[in-house]
């Protein structure tokens, strides 16, 4: 997968899939912009993977702080040619569980951070004549997995902006593309496995192929929807989930 000379922006770049991201990207000669409202852990992902990347600490969910990751890629390199939403994280519980800051914190870290990242970046991309950008969605979107009621409304909020972007900015070779992964095993994922927690046994029984999703198995996907070669892809919801749904 060959990237030279693109300028990518990876938001959730110190997330296990944010760092198989960013390990993919750089190695097809991709010039990287990396964000995460975690600064230490960015710090630290960037060093150990992308020594020269630019990063900037920040909480996406709010407009100066996408603004701020954006203007960085354009001072240093004139334009953004790709931007991978990849920033998120959800609370799973039971919908009665949940109270106004789990569900703002929720709404706030999936949907917020790609509207406003996504608004930063596009009219650059337009300036340009071109722009890839690629969300991570959720799977559940579709199959309604137990206790995704309010992971899934902010989910299916950037499955359903993608739609709309794509058929507005297609004109300025713009795609704009999410990838649906299903379970994946994270660190935590794979610590709440060995403790036996129910909720990990009960997503993987949905999945045929038996097993969560290794991060480089979803990057692997949100890389080639960065490519050139995918011009011809836009405005699709592409589940990498094991056969998890069918569609």
């Amino acid at each position: 997968m060959r990237f030279d000379g693109k300028v990518a922006i990876v938001t959730g770049a110190a997330s296990p899939i944010g760092q198989a991201i960013v390990r993919r990207l750089a190695a097809g000669g991709a010039r990287l912009v990396l964000g995460d409202v975690a600064e230490d852990a960015l710090r630290d992902t960037a060093g150990r993977l992308v020594p020269d990347a630019l990063v900037v600490a920040g909480d996406l969910s709010r407009e100066p702080a996408a603004q701020a990751l954006v203007d960085t890629a354009r001072e240093a390199y004139g334009r953004v040619d790709i931007l991978i939403n990849n920033a998120g994280g959800g609370v799973i519980l039971p919908t009665f569980e949940h109270d106004s800051e789990s569900i703002r914190r929720t709404i706030d870290r999936n949907l917020w951070t790609a509207i406003w990242c996504s608004r930063a970046v596009l009219p650059l991309m337009v300036d340009n004549d071109y722009g890839r950008i690629v969300s991570v969605g959720a799977d559940s979107v579709r199959n309604g997995l137990y206790e995704h009621a309010i992971y899934n409304a902010a989910k299916g909020g950037v499955h359903a902006m993608a739609t709309g972007l794509a058929r507005e900015f297609a004109r300025y070779d713009i795609t704009v593309n999410v990838v649906a992964p299903c379970m994946v095993l994270t660190p935590q994922v794979r610590a709440a496995k060995e403790a036996g927690h129910p909720t990990v046994a009960a997503m993987e029984a949905v999945i045929p192929k038996g097993r969560s999703a290794d991060p480089d198995e979803v990057a692997s996907m949100v890389a080639y929807l960065a490519l050139d070669e995918a011009r011809f892809v836009t405005g699709q919801t592409i589940s990498v989930n094991g056969g998890s749904t069918m569609l």
